[in-house]
């Protein structure tokens, strides 16, 4: 079941969505957002809790407590309804278009009657768009790029949230009598970034009781097919799970044949027709006999192919196969690995919890350093001035002995403006830390533009690592039309790292674009970018992202020992 945290949390964050369609104050707006992350992120079960309870949460107001608790109390959130009254529901659709937002969404609805996507695209096709004021001969072509964004993102997963369900259901499963293993596969134990459906595979010599487990879990609304070998339902978000239970001796077979990907599947049996075998999910075959060869384990089935065994997220036939053959496969870099995370949140700017609670939860992570990076000024929602950043500063230096293995790191996110200017003057700059610049503005600006505004603040001695390069938010903001291939140079000629943003509505640098950084000896940070405790947990996904680019402890500047890391943040030292 979803999570009541999670419901209220998605509850406020469409209210605060409806308050800026309706050109409603963009402050209360926010206000709302961040006390939807404040109750998303709440350890504790909001369950049971009154309005003043409620007030306890901090960014939760007493308005906002109010229509929680009548929402506890009755089901319904009388406010968020009118809203809803007010603005037919294809509109705030058409805000998660990249492109477009609150305001436009707006402008359309109430100059055009655009009051659904498909409309949308209709009025770019047939040129509708330049009767509105703020469309220009470019927007056309922006928005059918949002829409193509968001149509493919149509029907996938983010991957935190099919990781969450995929180990609730595998924890459920284990524990029913008579399973003796059970794992999810597919592209979810490939890291990839969202997920079509979960695959989970299961060992037991009576599928029964495991399809019943899975089959009455509450979060299934519905049971597409049901069999002694294979079940699949669908959960109340709509997320396909299919359950195949096989023999023990076959686990190895069928793990390697459903975690994929078909490509490098497609690979192993072809290795295995040259070598007179048949691979399948049953097992390897001598083609001639029928004998089985292997099956029994993963690295029983690659051994018996000539191979030692290859990590899942390499397994895209990107050249594991023949790596693997040369023995030069990379000890992939793991979350265990992290010594530290240099780009994290309190709630002085939009983070949710406070600085002593995200400083705790570093140190239970086993963190060697911790840095704190609130927003700088330019970000003008975020109210940060010269003296909050100080005094900040300050009270770090006073919990410097809290955890006495966790050094605390003063930093900053500055943004990069459109020239690749910075929030602050060099000599400001110059106590903190560590400074991840990043951008949050001028999405729209061309190719040359946005290249030469990153290459600039690669440029800028105080600027270590570029936090989410290409600004893209997996589903509802493409990325920024931008020269990777000058950008990475750059980083690398000036010794700037490239965070690899690990929240999941992020992920950003792609894999894809990981590995082309590396290939320009561009170093890694893989950060958080946490705004509440819970998101401290985020850096999984990011080293997924890193484990499919091949990355290892050498590229990851945040899996190195304090005094090597502080010589890479002295970049003059560097040039």
């Amino acid at each position: 079941m979803t999570r009541l945290n999670d419901q209220v949390r998605e509850l406020l964050q469409e209210y605060a969505d409806l308050i800026a369609i309706t050109g409603g104050d963009a402050f209360r707006a926010r206000a709302y957002e961040k006390a939807a992350r404040a109750v998303g992120g709440h350890p504790e079960d909001i369950d049971g809790l009154d309005a003043k309870g409620l007030q306890q949460i901090p960014g939760v107001g007493k308005s906002t407590a109010e229509k929680i608790a009548q929402y506890l109390a009755t089901g319904r959130m009388e406010a968020l309804e009118t809203l809803r009254a007010a603005i037919p529901a294809g509109v705030r659709e058409m805000t998660a278009v990249p492109g477009v937002g609150p305001k436009r969404a707006l402008a359309l609805y109430r100059d055009l009657d655009i009051a659904s996507v498909d409309q949308l695209a209709e009025a770019v096709r047939t040129d509708r768009l330049s009767a509105v004021a703020g469309f220009g001969e470019r927007s056309g072509e922006q928005i059918l790029r949002g829409i193509d964004v968001l149509r493919r993102s149509g029907g996938r997963t983010l991957l935190d949230a099919a990781t969450e369900q995929a180990e609730q259901i595998v924890a459920t499963l284990a524990a029913v009598p008579g399973c003796t293993r059970c794992a999810y596969a597919g592209s979810l134990r490939r890291m990839r970034e969202t997920v079509g459906d979960i695959d989970v595979l299961a060992t037991a010599e009576d599928s029964a009781p495991l399809m019943a487990a899975l089959t009455t879990l509450p979060s299934v609304a519905e049971v597409i097919a049901g069999g002694p070998t294979k079940t699949s339902v669908r959960t109340a978000k709509g997320l396909q799970v299919d359950l195949r239970v096989v023999p023990e001796e076959d686990w190895g077979a069928a793990l390697v044949y459903f975690t994929g990907s078909k490509a490098h599947n497609i690979r192993l049996r072809t290795m295995a027709v040259r070598a007179g075998l048949k691979l399948s999910e049953y097992g390897l075959f001598d083609a001639e006999s029928g004998a089985k060869v292997a099956s029994a384990t993963e690295e029983e089935v690659y051994a018996a192919l000539g191979l030692p065994w290859i990590a899942p997220p390499l397994r895209e036939d990107r050249g594991e196969i023949e790596a693997a053959l040369r023995g030069e496969l990379p000890e992939l870099v793991t979350e265990a690995d992290l010594r530290g995370d240099l780009h994290t949140h309190t709630d002085l700017t939009d983070g949710v919890a406070g600085l002593e609670d995200m400083i705790d939860t570093a140190a239970a992570r086993g963190y060697a350093y911790y840095a704190v990076t609130d927003h700088a000024p330019d970000l003008v929602m975020q109210r940060m001035t010269d003296e909050k950043m100080l005094a900040q500063r300050e009270r770090l230096r006073e919990l410097a002995g809290r955890h006495r293995k966790l050094r605390l790191l003063h930093g900053t996110e500055l943004n990069i403006g459109p020239d690749g200017d910075v929030d602050w003057p060099a000599e400001f700059l110059a106590g903190f830390d560590v400074c991840v610049a990043s951008v949050h503005s001028h999405f729209g600006a061309d190719r040359a533009a946005q290249t030469r505004r990153l290459i600039r603040a690669c440029e800028n001695p105080h600027v270590h690592v570029i936090g989410h390069l290409t600004t893209r938010r997996i589903g509802r903001r493409g990325p920024i039309d931008v020269d990777l291939d000058a950008v990475f140079r750059a980083a690398a000629r000036t010794g700037t790292a490239i965070e690899i943003n690990s929240s999941p509505q992020r992920l950003d640098l792609r894999d894809e674009d990981v590995l082309l950084a590396k290939r320009h000896g561009v170093r890694f940070s893989i950060d958080s970018d946490a705004h509440s405790t819970q998101q401290l947990a985020y850096p999984r996904y990011g080293v997924g992202t890193a484990q499919r680019a091949w990355l290892t402890t050498e590229d990851v500047i945040n899996t190195w020992p304090w005094q090597r890391l502080k010589h890479f943040l002295r970049k003059d030292a560097l040039r």
